[in-house]
């Protein structure tokens, strides 16, 4: 057992190293546009990376815009559970993030989403739509990057196809998009 967890710890180590660091700082610049032209960031993925986006989504809007004094418009949409299971109800479970980003999404707008895979239908579509009306997309993957990787403006890949190692790297490069605001409050400033 020992040895299990020693090759998990090295395997994740792994996965940490190859979070590219340019990339996440042209994230990081991209959120900083957002808040200062008052930019809606959305946030969205399955599973995990429901859960991944949520959690970055609270420590954006709460932590970072506390610190920086100015607020951060950040929404999950895998957090209005009813809305969600209405459209996949009525619609198709392909169309639960598209609908909602056709209701709130507009030029100019962020759009950050997660996947291990890269091809989830609901997420791709989703990026499909804010690339056509213009909204900058922003996709954080695995390893086989998927179509999420070759329609996003841009992708961040963790080199690892684990989905657990995965997760934990991308929410890794959440808490860095905050912690930037957090703990450089000045970086926000034109």
């Amino acid at each position: 057992m020992k040895q299990w967890i020693n090759d998990f710890v090295t395997a994740q180590k792994a996965a940490l190293d190859s979070i590219p660091v340019e990339a996440v700082a042209q994230v990081i610049e991209k959120l900083k546009q957002a808040v200062a032209e008052d930019r809606q960031i959305f946030v969205f993925g399955n599973g995990g990376s429901a859960m991944n986006a949520s959690h970055f989504a609270t420590d954006l809007g709460k932590g970072s815009s506390d610190k920086i004094g100015k607020r951060f418009r950040v929404l999950s949409l895998n957090d209005n559970v009813s809305w969600m299971t209405a459209i996949g109800n009525d619609y198709a479970y392909d169309q639960i993030f598209v609908r909602q980003l056709q209701n709130y999404g507009r030029k100019g707008d962020l759009v950050l989403a997660l996947s291990v895979s890269g091809n989830s239908p609901n997420v791709v579509h989703a990026l499909d739509w804010a690339n056509q009306n213009g909204l900058h997309t922003v996709a954080l993957v695995g390893a086989k990057k998927g179509r999420m990787a070759e329609i996003a403006h841009q992708a961040i890949v963790i080199d690892s196809t684990h989905y657990g190692r995965v997760e934990d790297a991308q929410m890794g490069i959440c808490h860095m998009l905050c912690y930037a605001f957090m703990e450089k409050p000045e970086i926000a400033k034109l």
